[in-house]
């Protein structure tokens, strides 16, 4: 066997291979700053409160003929059309389950936050009604559970998603809706600047802290919301496919934790619960969301608050 005997080039790399412009401590971008959790001031709720407890339902439509572009958003249908089977599921969160879960929050005194699809306004006129009469926070969910950010949208075409999603939500509900959950929690990388060209002031996608921090645009700061992925019901009971009791467990667990956590640092914070009436709200499953909500909502320093709220203690 020959092998080649050529010398290697030895030649030094160009130096201008080695720089690289974004280069620091922290993050290679700059849509906000890095920090620590424990290198940051501690922010305050009131009251000497602790911990935030924020509770945001999910009101979705998910439609019959799903397209699945660029994917499949989570909890949509998976069976040959009409998969009716699913889709009647997510029925029945909106007809049946939510009711469940508002009972609840009514019990332990929690105000929950909504994350309404604008599809829903349309469709179920009569539940948005309901909502409304509740001392609550409508939150934008996109248009629909098959409506997503993507970076194959036009800038164009997101823009006007965006726009029509927020104008069907403030027009049926009469608030100003200063909040925003993606569909999937999936963006294109201009999202975060159509949002807040709309008047959009927090969102909730990233899910990188335990508590707000700003997020820059090119039409100005946002609020980055922490709603966790890792305790929300989908994604521990579907995608995991824990039981649920352990996702109660983990739940109470994350309320201890951050109670303690909270208290040894002298500064406030949060356990978001993001919850799905079709998941949630089935009988076999609302007594475990009762039982955490009452273990957390009976430890003295907890406050069950909407983010407005929240947002309102962290300055500006």
């Amino acid at each position: 066997m020959a092998f080649n005997k050529e010398p290697l080039n030895k030649e030094p790399l160009d130096t201008e291979f080695l720089r690289y412009p974004h280069r620091r401590r922290g993050m290679d971008h700059s849509r906000y700053q890095w920090s620590q959790l424990h290198e940051r001031a501690p922010v305050k709720w009131p009251d000497g409160k602790r911990l935030a407890l924020w509770v945001n339902i999910c009101v979705q439509f998910f439609p019959l003929n799903q397209r699945g572009k660029p994917f499949p958003a989570p909890g949509g249908m998976t069976m040959p059309y009409p998969d009716l089977r699913h889709f009647s599921l997510r029925d029945y969160g909106n007809r049946v389950g939510i009711f469940r879960l508002l009972d609840a929050c009514d019990r332990f005194r929690v105000k929950p936050s909504f994350a309404v699809n604008a599809a829903v306004c349309a469709r179920a006129p009569a539940l948005i009604h309901a909502l409304r009469e509740r001392d609550c926070e409508f939150v934008a969910h996109g248009w629909d559970m098959d409506s997503l950010h993507h970076g194959g949208l036009a800038r164009e075409q997101e823009a006007e998603l965006i726009e029509r999603s927020l104008d069907s939500l403030r027009d049926a509900t009469g608030a100003t809706v200063r909040g925003w959950l993606s569909p999937a929690r999936n963006e294109s990388p201009r999202t975060p600047d159509l949002l807040a060209g709309q008047g959009v002031e927090w969102f909730a996608d990233w899910v990188n802290d335990d508590m707000p921090y700003r997020f820059h645009t090119e039409g100005g700061d946002l609020w980055a919301m922490p709603l966790s992925n890792e305790l929300e019901d989908r994604f521990i009971l579907m995608q995991n496919l824990h039981s649920v009791e352990s996702w109660k467990q983990q739940v109470c667990d994350a309320g201890d934790f951050l109670l303690a956590e909270a208290e040894a640092s002298g500064g406030g914070r949060i356990l978001s619960l993001n919850l799905h009436p079709w998941l949630m709200g089935q009988p076999h499953r609302i007594a475990r969301l009762e039982a955490a909500l009452g273990h957390i909502t009976a430890k003295p320093g907890v406050w069950p608050a909407l983010p407005g709220e929240i947002l309102a203690c962290c300055g500006s």
